[in-house]
């Protein structure tokens, strides 16, 4: 018979052969060969084996045991199990006597003695057999623990300690892979051949067969030999025992490898595998788009318990959480939570979002929109919720790349372990690599209003470390509402969109350079969500943006948070206050916006900058521009782009087109043209002369 645990001789192998352990303590002792990952209620979610020599399940209490088994087990092994004291003298006095006569000797051991065996590495059997000097051992050890436990914790601990059929240990293992159910729903046929399996675990097929085909007559059962055979038949084909569906094999790897029993974890089941289901979801909905892998984490706000760890949807062995890929434009609200606090802008300021070149070290920096295209003059609110680059860049600019850097540091992005200059300014559109959960725990800083504490996966059995302040109050309540603003985020993604909670909700999306990664992040009052969708590989998506692609997990999942909890905004903290502005001219509508005190201001205009007098940037003067004969008229197109536009409108041919403030479409005729700029009275502010050659297919 295979050993109980080394967990059990450890704690035992101290005590000389007389002293019994005490069945609490064998029972304290026992230990699965798979850990179980318990979620925040107690409910078992995940199990990971760790013990490879045996396969053992949790403790089984007799209760739970199907009366069948014991009733095979003792007509089986030890027919006088509740008369003798340990030792069945007269069973002993017949083996010895057949002994001299039989060439295959006979044993008459007890379940009793075979436990006692069990329990005492000391007692167990070498290749020759007992000596005579450990069979007295075990008889004396038989007789103490008789003395000293109940016939019920004998039968109960042997159940569970014998071995089976090969690496099969104790009734739990056996009942669920042998048969697929648990030891309370095993029958009399079932429990006949587990009890024939006691004697020689390793026998085959046949061997058993006979043997419980016997035992059931003994038992004068109702199963006959036919269907006893069959049953063997399943059960030896029947795959090896397999561990439960795995909606978190992350955290178990991480929590259950430290420990050799149930971990109680942070994580909610339920949000667990819905957060699982609807990232799988929304993958199948974008195969046709390159994308293949996600990962989600869902952190409470208020403790930094980790509520939901989707490492992947299930198809690789990564874990998308903790690996670190570029973030994208969900760097942008440090950057101008910086810029608010150290008072270089506020929520009203004016961002110039029109083309730019940097002189760098190794080259000119020109960063674009995602579109393409330029706003020009818009507020530091419209910026960030629109997630415009040309501005961010700008106001990276202004804070200096080592203060943002460090900031970066300060929110827990630890992966930035490069200098500033390393990242460049493209730094402010996140081309430093990030994980999801350090991102997400960042937007959670911003969520509690600037205070930072680490994430966690267990359960603090201390006193948690107290928060610390990294971030202004002041500065990350304004973020949090230019988030949360739908209007302002309107200009890039329009009204109605996958971020338009019902609910009070910040959030901003994320995409790195080539489509390689998308980022969906946002918190409401209570909950900090965290999304990426991609490939583990590297390779970059098919036209995916952040509304389409981790947007749609982050919702569902939000909206799975909120489905009977509120979300409201934040009280804005001491040191705020809240202003009615216009302005000059009026490139975006009046409104109320938040100022940190003394930063305020009734007015915002825009003051004329020689450098930026209004002119045509395209078509140049006197430039030439051919149609392209391959390209149907009907979609070809030339961008009208301005310096200086706002306040101003396109004229082409005398004829008025729309405002100069943001790039104009025109399908190109043959000919001719004048371009100009003009204001309010039609009088010419910039002129153009270009010429469009080819011909048209109509």
């Amino acid at each position: 018979m295979k050993l109980i645990s080394s967990a059990i001789v450890l704690a035992l192998a101290g005590a000389n052969v007389h002293a019994v352990p005490a069945f609490d303590e064998v029972r304290a002792a026992y230990r699965s060969s798979d850990a179980e990952l318990l979620d925040r209620h107690g409910v078992a979610i995940q199990s990971l084996r760790i013990d490879m020599a045996v396969r053992r399940l949790p403790w089984v209490a007799l209760g739970d045991i199907s009366p069948a088994l014991p009733a095979a087990v003792l007509q089986a092994e030890d027919q006088r199990f509740y008369e003798h004291n340990g030792v069945d003298w007269s069973a002993a006095a017949k083996a010895a006597w057949d002994n001299l006569f039989r060439t295959r000797p006979r044993g008459a051991s007890t379940i009793t003695m075979q436990l006692a065996a069990l329990l005492d590495p000391a007692l167990q059997p070498v290749a020759k057999g007992r000596n005579w000097g450990q069979k007295w051992d075990q008889v004396t050890a038989a007789r103490e623990l008789d003395a000293q436990w109940s016939k019920q914790q004998i039968m109960e601990a042997y159940l569970n300690m014998v071995s089976y059929r090969g690496e099969l240990q104790g009734v739990g293992a056996a009942a669920r892979s042998m048969f697929g159910k648990a030891p309370s729903g095993l029958d009399s046929s079932e429990s006949v051949i587990l009890a024939s399996l006691l004697r020689a675990p390793a026998a085959g097929q046949k061997m058993v067969a006979q043997r419980a085909c016997s035992l059931a007559h003994e038992l004068q059962l109702p199963s006959t030999c036919s269907e006893i055979q069959l049953r063997i038949i399943v059960a030896w084909s029947r795959p090896q025992l397999a561990g439960k569906l795995a909606p978190a094999p992350q955290v178990a790897q991480q929590l259950l490898t430290r420990s050799g029993q149930a971990v109680r974890s942070t994580l909610d089941g339920g949000l667990q595998r819905h957060a699982q289901a609807v990232l799988r979801q929304q993958l199948a909905a974008l195969n046709g788009r390159n994308v293949n892998d996600g990962a989600v984490v869902v952190l409470e706000n208020a403790s930094g318990e980790i509520l939901a760890y989707v490492g992947n949807a299930g198809g690789s062995d990564v874990d998308g959480v903790a690996a670190l890929r570029q973030a994208g434009s969900t760097l942008k609200p440090f950057l101008y939570e910086l810029a608010l606090e150290r008072k270089q802008i506020t929520a009203a300021s004016l961002m110039d979002d029109t083309a730019i070149d940097i002189s760098t070290g190794s080259g000119m920096y020109a960063p674009q929109n995602y579109d393409k295209g330029y706003k020009g003059y818009v507020s530091a609110r419209t910026s960030l919720a629109s997630s415009l680059n040309v501005p961010a860049v700008r106001t990276l600019m202004m804070t200096g790349m080592e203060r943002f850097h460090e900031r970066l540091r300060d929110v827990g992005l630890s992966s930035l372990t490069q200098p500033a200059e390393y990242y460049g300014y493209s730094l402010a559109l996140g081309s430093a690599e990030v994980s999801l959960l350090e991102l997400a725990n960042a937007y959670r800083v911003l969520a509690n209003g600037g205070m930072y504490s680490a994430a966690m996966l267990a359960p603090q059995a201390a006193k948690a470390p107290q928060p610390r302040r990294v971030l202004d109050a002041r500065a990350a309540f304004i973020v949090s509402d230019i988030l949360a603003d739908r209007a302002a985020r309107s200009l890039t993604f329009g009204l109605k969109n996958e971020l338009a909670t019902t609910f009070w909700a910040a959030v901003k999306t994320g995409t790195s350079k080539d489509m390689r990664d998308n980022w969906c992040v946002g918190y409401s009052e209570k909950y900090t969500v965290g999304v990426w969708v991609g490939n583990f590989n590297g390779q970059s998506m098919w036209d995916v943006s952040g509304v389409s692609g981790a947007a749609p997990v982050w919702r569902d999942v939000m909206d799975y948070l909120h489905r009977s909890t509120a979300s409201r905004a934040p009280k804005p903290p001491a040191g705020v206050v809240r202003q009615q502005i216009a302005y000059q001219p009026e490139l975006e509508s009046a409104r109320g916006e938040w100022f940190i005190a003394g930063t305020e201001s009734p007015l915002v205009t825009l003051v004329h900058d020689e450098h930026r007098a209004p002119k045509i940037l395209y078509p140049g003067d006197a430039s030439i521009l051919a149609l392209d004969p391959d390209i149907p008229d009907a979609t070809q197109r030339v961008f009208f782009l301005a310096q200086g536009g706002q306040g101003l409108r396109w004229q082409l041919d005398g004829e008025p087109l729309a405002q100069a403030s943001t790039d104009y479409a025109w399908r190109p005729t043959p000919g001719q043209h004048q371009l100009a700029l003009i204001d309010a009275n039609a009088t010419p502010i910039a002129t153009t002369r270009f010429q469009v050659r080819g011909v048209s297919q109509q």
